[in-house]
């Protein structure tokens, strides 16, 4: 896996629900915002419908107030959430605009994705939602950057996407002095964590040895896994 040399100025997430960037992202997120990058986030849901022992009404304010948190630890404090509803998302040109209008208004150079592809790997299938808002906010990429297509603001041309935990991911990004924040972050989400249950991604050290793989593979300490997309 080739190792990617890469200092965004500006970096916007764009994700489906709240602990989509944490569980491997937010490494990465952590040591752009301390080298001095402007890092923000989008979100298309407030993950209402991701604990199963608590309420869509109840869960949406926790887990946006999680969210923000687990944002705080790693230096960003620009949070936005388009309130599409958790669980049921479809790819739309409704979707493509909202995503478009945040990229024009926030100005990222980077922008950083959760994989859109159908699976994790071989026999692991992959959300929905992941897929929904991962093609869309790769097209509104585009679409940002042409004046003609949703006018009305000014466009913005992106200079690349990488999206994280996707199966062809063909780089990896040096997170060896990020995990550390990433780990804090994740374990700012203790109601979602909670309603794991027993599932080993329920410790956030999960997340540690999930970047030390990867950096084995790319030859450093640890590594986020990433598709590359110049536009």
């Amino acid at each position: 896996m080739e190792l990617l040399e890469v200092a965004p100025e500006r970096v916007l997430a764009i994700v489906a629900h709240p602990d989509d960037i944490e569980y491997g992202a937010a490494a990465a997120v952590a040591q752009w915002s301390a080298n001095g990058a402007d890092c923000r986030y989008l979100l298309a849901t407030r993950g209402e419908a991701g604990i199963d022992a608590i309420d869509p009404a109840a869960a949406a304010p926790l887990r946006e107030a999680e969210q923000r948190a687990g944002a705080a630890v790693l230096g960003v404090d620009v949070v936005e959430f388009l309130d599409y509803p958790d669980g049921v998302i479809e790819y739309s040109i409704a979707l493509r605009r909202d995503i478009a209008e945040a990229i024009r208004r926030h100005q990222p150079d980077t922008v950083l994705l959760f994989n859109h592809r159908e699976s994790w790997g071989p026999g692991a299938r992959n959300s929905a939602d992941h897929q929904a808002v991962g093609r869309a906010a790769l097209d509104a990429i585009a679409d940002a950057g042409n004046r003609w297509i949703f006018p009305g603001t000014e466009p913005h041309s992106v200079k690349r996407a990488f999206v994280a935990g996707s199966p062809e991911s063909t780089h990896a990004i040096d997170v060896s002095g990020g995990v550390d924040l990433a780990v804090a972050s994740l374990s700012e989400h203790r109601a979602y964590l909670e309603g794991l249950g027993e599932h080993p991604m329920a410790d956030p050290e999960f997340l540690r040895g999930f970047l030390e793989q990867t950096g084995f593979v790319a030859g450093v300490p640890a590594a986020l896994a990433v598709e590359v997309w110049n536009f």
